[in-house]
């Protein structure tokens, strides 16, 4: 076995362009990146992404963003603090042939956001993957930004803990525990009860 072997393990991209690909993923405790099985279904619910400009906020390996620029996302901006975990990310998104449609920003998220708001840049689709610790923190500094940072019809996917519900204030449009995980889907100014009658395409 290699000293990398050792060091990585991979998760496959699930679907489009670019399914079957690995991604690898450094062999630590502080890394959780979203399940194929997880994933799978986040994309089900959300329908056709051509096009969607997306930001993934808690990159880690990049395996959310890096599935929507495989089902035909336009772009995604990749957030993560962590140099080490973002150099891995930066090799996932060349090994996929996407670094002309990505941009990474090693930073902590709340100054990003900031920029990111300040910048007036928006997105379609946001994914918001924290450490599970974090995720009350993370809805008091992303609740009140995200007007700003989501299109009009965009969709925020808040992945956390399947005993810590998450609606970031605003209406929630898809809620679902797969496992010890919990899936919750958010837009802006909609009517939830609307969107609850239309499963697979929020």
């Amino acid at each position: 076995m290699t000293g990398e072997s050792r060091s990585f393990g991979t998760i496959r991209i699930v679907a489009g362009a670019k399914r079957g690909h690995r991604l690898k993923v450094p062999r630590s405790q502080d890394m959780r990146p979203t399940s194929e099985l997880v994933r799978e279904a986040v994309f089900d619910v959300l329908g056709p992404v051509d096009g969607l400009r997306a930001l993934d906020l808690f990159a880690g390996t990049g395996a959310l963003g890096l599935e929507a620029l495989s089902r035909g996302g336009a772009s995604c901006v990749f957030v993560e603090r962590d140099p080490a975990i973002a150099e891995v990310l930066q090799s996932n998104i060349a090994a996929l042939g996407y670094l002309g449609s990505s941009r990474v920003i090693v930073a902590d998220y709340q100054r990003t956001l900031g920029h990111l708001a300040g910048a007036a840049l928006c997105f379609d689709l946001l994914f918001v993957d924290p450490p599970y610790r974090m995720l009350p923190d993370v809805e008091v500094v992303l609740g009140p930004l995200l007007p700003s940072l989501l299109s009009q019809d965009g969709v925020a996917v808040i992945e956390g803990p399947r005993a810590l519900p998450a609606s970031f204030g605003q209406d929630v449009v898809f809620e679902r525990a797969y496992g010890d995980t919990r899936i919750t889907m958010i837009k802006i100014g909609r009517n939830a009860s609307e969107d609850r009658a239309l499963p697979g395409h929020v």
